[in-house]
């Protein structure tokens, strides 16, 4: 699509191009909602919450920016299933997917309660709704012959070996942390409700979409959409999404300030910037842990390649506003 069409989608005209609103995605990490090591309570998922929606909340009220938000889900559809888990004998268990739908509901519901309670008294106080967002995956996917996608809680590795054997469920160690249950995670294709969430963001509109990078459906024989038991990894459905609505930047939340090479050895050192180009190389080296910065850099290298225009940043919660400053957090920039 042409800058032309873009300016009339966004209700600016060719003319008027310079001054159109920056659109960006904000894809917040599973670590903004829940910690390690957290029962992953109401409260403390609401606290988190108040502190994300404090992070966000000088972007949401500036007019130059329209913003679509998305999320982690993993903490939450992991203690889903086990609550599926350990009441089996009083109610029937719900596929993963279902989960997956449930977790977008919670989560939503209290990103949305946060962001509005602290943006409130404000005249231009935001709407926020959150959309329900099925995300189409092909059947044929080689992901699901090779479960790689963590979520639930961290495990040590006598409890993986023994609930393995009690559930059949494949278990791999995360980056150092621990044990966790793994999944499929297949490659996002299409976006369902992309009409909606692009008819928000023309309204003025905030959408909290694809939690959890979206309930994963794949065709059925009738011609609709099936649910499937597998977990989109959310910084793929992130970089669709911002495609998808021709995002100018895709923002990454996470647990870290800035993008470290030799992350945990002696000579480890930040990243401010780097090309896509370079984001290739580093990956080929094996520098990024397989379920934590990998995906975040695959994902933001490919939503930046499609366009010399786009940016991507990643960076912690707390330091978002400086990182946009251009004083924080690391940029990934077309080649």
């Amino acid at each position: 699509m042409g800058r032309n069409s873009v300016a009339k989608r966004r209700g600016t005209s060719s003319n008027q191009i310079k001054f159109k609103k920056q659109r960006m995605v904000i894809a917040l990490g599973g670590n903004v909602i829940e910690e390690s090591g957290e029962r992953g309570t109401y409260e403390e998922q609401m606290q988190h919450m108040v502190e994300a929606a404090r992070a966000l909340r000088g972007i949401l009220l500036d007019k130059r920016y329209e913003v679509a938000i998305t999320h982690g889900n993993g903490p939450q559809v992991g203690n889903i299933l086990l609550q599926n888990e350990a009441a089996r004998r009083f109610t029937p268990p719900m596929p993963m997917f279902l989960c997956g739908a449930m977790s977008q509901g919670e989560i939503g519901y209290i990103l949305g309660r946060a962001i509005s309670d602290e943006c409130a008294g404000e005249d231009s106080l935001p709407q926020i709704a959150t959309i329900v967002t099925s995300v189409e995956v092909s059947k044929r996917d080689p992901a699901f012959k090779n479960p790689s996608k963590p979520v639930g809680p961290f495990c040590t590795k006598s409890e993986a070996e023994r609930d393995a054997k009690q559930t059949g469920y494949v278990f791999r160690e995360d980056a150092g942390r621990g044990y966790r249950r793994v999944v499929p995670s297949p490659e996002p294709l299409r976006i369902l409700e992309m009409d909606a969430i692009r008819q928000m963001l023309d309204d003025g509109i905030i959408p909290i979409a694809c939690g959890g990078g979206g309930i994963p459906v794949v065709r059925n024989k009738h011609g609709g959409f099936s649910g499937i038991d597998a977990v989109i990894d959310k910084d793929k459905a992130a970089a669709l999404l911002a495609d998808l609505i021709e995002a100018d930047m895709l923002v990454i939340l996470t647990a870290v300030e800035k993008v470290f090479l030799n992350f945990g050895a002696e000579k480890q050192r930040p990243i401010d910037e780097m090309s896509t180009r370079e984001a290739k190389k580093y990956l080929a080296e094996g520098q990024f842990a397989e379920g934590s910065m990998k995906p975040k850099i695959e994902a933001a290298a490919r939503f930046v390649a499609k366009s010399c225009s786009r940016r991507a940043l990643i960076t912690h919660s707390r330091t978002l506003m400086e990182a946009l400053e251009g004083k924080n957090g690391t940029w990934i920039k077309h080649n």
